[in-house]
């Protein structure tokens, strides 16, 4: 019997993998011509410069860093939004659901970035709130684009933006859009939902109102998983998308209930008052009500 040890492959120096798996490690790459392959992708040096305090108050950072942290969440939930209407209108209902699905987690991301925020007392906030002047929340374009896209239209929510006319023209465009759930109701009629005229061509600048009719129809899609599988399968992750946003709501009104109790807002609304009204408000309000007749 030969003693020999099996002779290794003479290709495993040449082979990542293999290299890999055998514990040696290759060094990166450290040298570059100018910046980073990261930071050209990224852009994160610009990220990092766009913190700009007013006050000397430490707590004024974390602020304006979750302040824009939610903004690049309101952007790119519309995004995600923009891309489920075009797979919506294509009848690509999978291709739709994963990137809902995709969203609602964007949704619990927008929701935890409260957390280093919402418990500021009074003091904390106060040490920095006069250098907010009129500024508010309300007047965030792209969160206003996320409202709309939920179907919650406002014409009057464009006053603000009129001196800004690209931002007012995007605006505007998107309250004479389709919303998500337009999408999703067409989607639905195609596939032999009957849905009624009035929510088919309904104009579509207008808050949308609830249907008896819609609401037969998830009752219906409610009413069995194996013969209505995949429309169950998009009203359920509508439903997490109605519930994450109201939760993001809810969030907003404790944070500045705990922050500045019953005071007027920052950008002259009824402040608590108004955020309480705002979330009683449901979107996609038939895939609630329709569970009580399944």
């Amino acid at each position: 019997m030969s003693s020999a040890r099996p002779q290794q492959p003479e290709t495993l120096s040449a082979c990542p993998a293999l290299h890999s798996a055998t514990g040696a490690e290759e060094e990166p790459n450290l040298e570059f011509a100018a910046t980073t392959p990261y930071e050209d992708y990224v852009h994160a040096s610009t990220l990092h410069r766009l913190q700009r305090r007013w006050s000397d108050d430490p707590g004024e950072m974390s602020f304006l860093v979750v302040t824009q942290i939610m903004e690049l969440y309101f952007g790119l939930l519309c995004f995600e939004w923009r891309q489920a209407q075009t797979e919506l209108r294509a009848d690509n209902l999978p291709a739709a659901v994963r990137t809902l699905r995709r969203s609602v987690l964007h949704l619990e991301g927008l929701n935890a970035a409260w957390g280093s925020i919402a418990r500021m007392t009074p003091e904390e906030f106060n040490a920095f709130r006069g250098y907010l002047g009129e500024g508010s929340g309300f007047q965030s374009a792209m969160y206003r684009h996320m409202e709309f896209l939920l179907g919650e239209k406002s014409a009057s929510m464009l006053v603000p933006h009129r001196a800004v006319p690209q931002v007012h023209a995007e605006l505007e465009e998107a309250l004479r859009a389709p919303s998500l759930y337009d999408d999703v109701l067409a989607h639905l009629h195609r596939r032999g939902y009957e849905m009624p005229e009035s929510v088919l061509n309904r104009d579509l600048t207008q808050p949308y109102r609830p249907s008896p009719e819609v609401e037969k129809v998830w009752a219906r899609i409610y009413s069995s998983r194996v013969e209505h599988a995949e429309a169950q399968q998009l009203g359920e992750v509508l439903t997490d998308i109605a519930e994450e946003f109201n939760r993001w709501r809810y969030n907003h009104l404790m944070a500045t209930r705990r922050a500045m109790g019953a005071k007027p807002g920052t950008g002259g609304s009824a402040g608590v008052a108004w955020l309480e009204k705002r979330a009683q408000r449901a979107v996609f309000p038939e895939l609630w009500t329709a569970r009580s007749y399944v």
